[in-house]
C-alpha cells in the first residue's frame, strides 16, 4: 500500500537535515491478507517472514539507506546513526522502526540490467507497514524529516487505516503467469568448461572449493504478480523465510531461501551451516536414508566441518562462540546436514558487523574465500547482483535478522531472471553440476509455470 503523500521524503540520508526525526504510530487492526497490502502498492515494497512466524509487510519509504562500494558496511552504520538517532515510537515493540532490504554480493557490484534499481546497498524504512507478530496484526506509519511530528504521524495512521479497511481481508489466489520462454544466461557448454576449469585450480591447490552461480532468464506470459507468487511459496516452504525487496517502482527481488545468515538479539547472536545435500525421499523410510547417507558420509562430514570451523573463526573476535548439536534440516524437496552455532557478544556489536564478517558464507563463495572469490570474479561472465547476498533487515539497537538470498529470483517488466549455484570440489563432475542447476531453479520456477 503507498502513502497517500508519495515519496518525498524517500532519500539518502546524507541529505536530511540535522534537525530530523523519526516519528512512528501503531495499533492493531483485524487481520488481513498481506497479499492485499502488497498488492495496492507499486514502489519500494518490502516483506519478510520466517519460519518462527514473523510477518513484515512495506509499501512507501519514509527514508532510504544507500551505500556503495568497498565502504558500503560503514557508510549504512553511519546512515542508520543518523536515522536512529531521534526516534520517537508509540507502538508494541514488534512494530519498532527497521529498515529493510539488502546488500549486493560483490563491493564493485554495478545497478545495471535487472539488477539497474539495486545499488550496493539499500534499506528502506517502510512508509506504511503491516506486521503479524505475537497473536497480533499492526498497522504502523513511520513518518521522518525535521517536519515529522505525532499529530502529523496519528494523522496519517488514521487514514492508513481507513484504507486498509478497503482492502480485500482474503486475497483471491491468482493465475500464475506462465513461462513463455526460458535462456541460461551461461549455456551448457560453457557452463561445463568453466566447471572444468575451476576443478583443474582446485587439483592444483590450495582452492579447495569454489561456488558458480548462473542464471536463467525466464520470458513470462503475463505479468507476475509478486505477492501472490510469495504466497504461493508460504504454503509450499513453510520451513523457510520469504523476502520482497523492490527499491523502486522496478524489479522486484524476492524468494524463499532456507539458510539463515545471522540473527542478533541484544548480546546473542544465532547462526548456522547449512552444507550438504540429498533429496528427500518418496517414502518415509526412503527419506530417512537419504538422511542416514548425510551423517555418514565421510566427503559430506568434513566439508560441513571445514563450514563450521570457517563460521566459528568468523565470530570469535565478536564474543563467545560455541555449537550445537548437528542434524538434518529437511525442507520441502531437500534435506541439508545443519549445525547451529550461537554466540554471546562481549561488547555492543552492530548486526552489520556480524553481516560484515560472515558475508560471504563458504555455501555461497568457497574456501579459502579470498582465493574463491578471485576464482569466482575470473570465471564468471555476468553480475550476481544481490544474488546469495545478505537479506533482511536491523533496528535502532543493532539487532537484526538476515537471510543467504538464494532460491530467489528477480523479476518485473514480462521477464524473470532466476539464480542458482553449485558448490565445486575436486572430485565434481562438470554435467553432474548442470543437471543439479536445473533442480535449483524449480523453486521459484514451478510457481511461475501453469499447471498443464
Amino acid at each position: 500500500m503507498n502513502p497517500p503523500d508519495g515519496d518525498a521524503r524517500a532519500v539518502p540520508l546524507t541529505e536530511a537535515d540535522d534537525d530530523a526525526v523519526l516519528v512512528s504510530r501503531s495499533c492493531e487492526v483485524p487481520d488481513i491478507s498481506f497479499g492485499s497490502f502488497l498488492a495496492a502498492g507499486d514502489r519500494h515494497r518490502v516483506h519478510w517472514s520466517t519460519p518462527e512466524g514473523l510477518e513484515v509487510a512495506g509499501g512507501g519509504a519514509a527514508a532510504r539507506l544507500v551505500a556503495d562500494g568497498p565502504d558500503r558496511f560503514d557508510s549504512l552504520r553511519a546512515d542508520a546513526d543518523r536515522l536512529f538517532d531521534a526516534v520517537d515510537h508509540d507502538g508494541p515493540p514488534a512494530t519498532r522502526p527497521r529498515v529493510f532490504g539488502g546488500i549486493a554480493f560483490d563491493p564493485d557490484h554495478e545497478a545495471t540490467g535487472v539488477w539497474a534499481g539495486f545499488p550496493g546497498a539499500s534499506f528502506i524504512l517502510p512508509a506504511i507497514q503491516l506486521t503479524r507478530a505475537d497473536g497480533g496484526t499492526y498497522l504502523t506509519v513511520n513518518r521522518y524529516g525535521p517536519d515529522a511530528d505525532a499529530g502529523g504521524a496519528r494523522d496519517a495512521l488514521a487514514d492508513a487505516r481507513d484504507r486498509l479497511a478497503e482492502l480485500p481481508m482474503m486475497r483471491p489466489r491468482g493465475e500464475k503467469p506462465g513461462v513463455a520462454g526460458t535462456e541460461w544466461l551461461v549455456d551448457r557448454e560453457e557452463w561445463t568448461a568453466q566447471v572444468a576449469s575451476v576443478i583443474e585450480r582446485i587439483r592444483e591447490g590450495p582452492l579447495r572449493k569454489a561456488v558458480m552461480a548462473t542464471a536463467l532468464r525466464v520470458d513470462l506470459v503475463d505479468e507476475i504478480d509478486i505477492p501472490d507468487t510469495l504466497g504461493r511459496l508460504r504454503r509450499t516452504y513453510p520451513e523457510c523465510y520469504r523476502f520482497l525487496v523492490q527499491p523502486t517502482d522496478g524489479e522486484g527481488f524476492f524468494g524463499p531461501p532456507p539458510e539463515r545468515l545471522v540473527r542478533r538479539e541484544g548480546e546473542v547472536v544465532q547462526t548456522e551451516a547449512l552444507a550438504g545435500s540429498m533429496p528427500r525421499g518418496d517414502t518415509p523410510e526412503e527419506d530417512d536414508e537419504y538422511a542416514r547417507s548425510l551423517l555418514e558420509s565421510d566427503k559430506l562430514q568434513h566439508e560441513q566441518g571445514v563450514v563450521v570451523d570457517t563460521i566459528c573463526e568468523q565470530l570469535d573476535s565478536f564474543g563467545t562462540v560455541g555449537e550445537g548439536e548437528q542434524g538434518i534440516r529437511k525442507l520441502t524437496n531437500i534435506q541439508h546436514l545443519r549445525t547451529p552455532i550461537n554466540a554471546v557478544l562481549d561488547g555492543d556489536t552492530h548486526v552489520l558487523e556480524l553481516v560484515e564478517a560472515l558475508h560471504p558464507t563458504p555455501a555461497v563463495g568457497g574456501l579459502p574465500l579470498d582465493l574463491a572469490l578471485e576464482t569466482i570474479r575470473e570465471t564468471e561472465t555476468w553480475d550476481r547482483g544481490w544474488y546469495a547476498s545478505p537479506v533482511g533487515w536491523f533496528d535502532a539497537a543493532g539487532d537484526g535478522e538476515f537471510a543467504v538470498g538464494i532460491r530467489s529470483g528477480v523479476a518485473g517488466d514480462g521477464q524473470a531472471t532466476l539464480f542458482a549455484g553449485n558448490g565445486i570440489v575436486a572430485d565434481s563432475d562438470p554435467a553432474d553440476e548442470w543437471d543439479e542447476l536445473q533442480h535449483k531453479v524449480r523453486p521459484v520456477m514451478d510457481e511461475l509455470e501453469r499447471d498443464p
